[in-house]
């Protein structure tokens, strides 16, 4: 089952983690996608905003992001570049670090989690790992996170998957609707239209 076309826009509501809203819009390029969006949040008794701009290619593949976060502490940006094959610059510095990953996941985002999701096609019953270039929403620091994805039979058109983030000791099972953006991310984000 392939997934739709995304919606020009979608939002998730934050829940449990933190107290927040995130919209995002999509916009087809020549060779890919481009998703736009800001998250608002309260988490641990801090405000911060998180607004970013992500190219994938016609895969999924994360090629660029620009990430800006505002805290009490201040505004940062960062940029990421990446060459398809798992090689990263953040800041036009080469990272090691994040060799072999092929996605960006922010912290702050529930859209994130839809690039590996799309990039990797999964059949019923299969599994991948998925390591991603990690963004910290307050600092924006950047770590590999190691992430497993295993798809699930389907509830009718919504594909499901049991996701695991071990470095978090977090598991969970995510609900995806027919555009391949979460539904439902237990403890985290809820769609909200």
């Amino acid at each position: 089952m392939s997934f739709r076309t995304p919606p020009e826009t979608a939002c998730w509501q934050h829940l449990e983690a933190r107290s927040g809203f995130e919209v995002a819009y999509f916009r087809s390029l020549a060779d890919g996608w481009a998703v736009d969006g800001t998250t608002a949040a309260v988490e641990d008794g801090q405000t911060w905003v998180v607004t970013y701009s992500i190219e994938l290619d016609a895969g999924w593949v994360t090629r660029g992001a620009r990430i800006t976060s505002r805290s009490v502490a201040g505004s940062r940006q960062i940029f990421l570049t990446a060459d398809g094959a798992g090689n990263w610059l953040v800041d036009g510095e080469p990272a090691a670090r994040l060799d072999g990953c092929l996605d960006v996941d922010l912290e702050s985002s529930a859209v994130t989690n839809a690039l590996p999701v799309h990039r990797l096609a999964l059949a019923a019953g299969a599994q991948a790992d998925a390591p991603a270039a990690y963004v910290r929403a307050l600092d924006l620091s950047v770590a590999r996170l190691e992430q497993t994805y295993r798809r699930i039979p389907d509830d009718g058109p919504r594909q499901r998957y049991d996701y695991a983030a071990p470095a978090f000791g977090f598991t969970g099972r995510l609900i995806y609707d027919e555009s391949g953006l979460v539904l439902d991310y237990p403890g985290i984000a809820r769609r909200a239209g």
